[in-house]
């Protein structure tokens, strides 16, 4: 499942809230092993998802780098030519 968090730091344009709500989402699935809570868990799941969410969010606002910020375009077709190469 975490394979599917991606970096969210240093992109222009920056990360979205739903950006860093799938990240808290995929990253509370893991740690939980559920994909989706009973209902007697649905209450701390939903919680560690918010609070989770709220310290990525923290976090980005708060880290600095002299890197110039990379585009999603570019990241997105890298990514895609290795994948191509990894799976033909």
């Amino acid at each position: 499942m975490c394979r599917n968090i991606k970096t969210l730091f240093n992109f222009e344009p920056p990360a979205t809230e739903d950006e860093i709500h799938a990240s808290a989402l995929q990253f509370v699935r893991k740690l939980s092993g559920f994909n989706k809570p009973s209902q007697s868990n649905e209450a701390a799941f939903n919680l560690a998802v918010a609070e989770v969410s709220a310290a990525a969010r923290k976090l980005l606002i708060s880290l600095q780098t002299t890197a110039p910020a990379r585009d999603r375009e570019v990241e997105a077709e890298k990514a895609k030519e290795r994948s191509r190469l990894r799976f033909g």
